[in-house]
């Protein structure tokens, strides 16, 4: 029996709980029996012996879950195999993700996160202590939602050096810049329509400034192209001075502008606006993501998918679960 543990129970961790009750079936016929003895939000949590439905059914209704006992408290109070890390990105200091994720390792409990957090800030250090402690760090979920990444690379690419790799790895700038392209509507009305539309956050400043992509850009940097970079190592440029008219000019010489991510062998990080021709696979539109890796024999791969999500994002969890205890 595994025995699992939910740490940050909104839309991500929700999510995940809701896909471990619709697959149970399937997921029991590839990891064996399971179970979730401890969920906690930032104020409450729950464990023991519950019903998972009726948890999410209080957690909506409530806007907490039943106890006061905070997640860091549960390491003591429940005993748990895997923690399934899904509390908000915090990309300065990695916390409170962190120190859950640190904690778990430390005590030989595997981890699957979709918080970048934790990644940027302290990589290796986690990293070397998953390895040291014989247990499993899964981050698929941190850099693309449903589109693979890292298992691609390290298992489907094994063998290959990556040389580079640029990309588009924020969904909400590139639902911006799509319809600044297509509708010459300026930046202010197309973020507050996103925000309507729950696309973009209340405070978008982490999507359009670049933060999110760059972010993700350390991590993905670090896991295939072997660095030891941080988010300060990364040159960034946000979106929000790109105007319909710098479209128009764009578009008459056969390109589109796009946010890319580009990190390569020599340690060149940078997220900034450029101009993609229209006939390149990058120029993806909506809330699409994408990436272009460049490897020593495999020449050119293009991934493309939805970055982000509840159920995208659980996707990349429930695969990463899948990897540590499929029988």
């Amino acid at each position: 029996m595994i025995r699992m543990a939910i740490f940050g129970f909104g839309t991500v961790g929700k999510g995940v709980a809701e896909v471990l009750l619709k697959k149970e079936r399937l997921l029991k016929n590839l990891i064996g029996d399971f179970k979730v003895v401890a969920i906690a939000d930032s104020k409450s949590s729950l464990y023991g012996d519950f019903d998972l439905r009726e948890a999410i059914e209080y957690k909506i209704k409530h806007g907490r879950l039943p106890r006061d006992e905070r997640a860091r408290d549960l390491f003591d109070i429940e005993s748990f195999d895997l923690l399934i890390e899904a509390t908000p990105t915090n990309v300065f200091d990695g916390e409170p993700g962190l120190g859950y994720i640190r904690e778990a390792l430390k005590r030989g409990i595997n981890v699957v996160t979709s918080n970048k957090g934790p990644l940027v800030v302290a990589f290796k250090e986690l990293n070397d202590l998953a390895e040291k402690k014989g247990v499993h760090l899964g981050y698929e979920a941190t850099v693309g939602g449903a589109m693979p990444v890292i298992k691609l690379v390290k298992k489907d690419l094994a063998g290959n050096q990556i040389i580079k790799i640029l990309g588009i790895l924020n969904g909400t700038c590139n639902y911006i810049l799509s319809r600044m392209e297509s509708e010459k509507i300026g930046y202010d009305q197309i973020i507050l329509e996103a925000q309507q539309l729950g696309i973009a956050e209340a405070d978008p400043s982490y999507d359009v400034e670049g933060i999110d992509a760059a972010a993700k850009l350390v991590i993905i940097a670090n896991s295939l192209l072997g660095l030891d970079a941080k988010f300060e190592d990364v040159r960034i440029t946000g979106i929000k001075n790109i105007t319909p008219e710098a479209f128009d000019v764009a578009l008459k010489k056969g390109y589109t502008i796009r946010l890319i991510a580009e990190a390569d062998e020599d340690g060149k990080l940078e997220v900034a606006p450029r101009l993609v021709k229209l006939t390149n696979p990058l120029a993806v539109y909506g809330t699409l993501n994408a990436l272009l890796i460049k490897a020593d024999l495999a020449k050119e791969l293009f991934v493309i998918g939805r970055g982000a999500g509840k159920y995208e994002t659980a996707s990349a969890i429930i695969s990463d679960i899948i990897d540590i205890y499929a029988r």
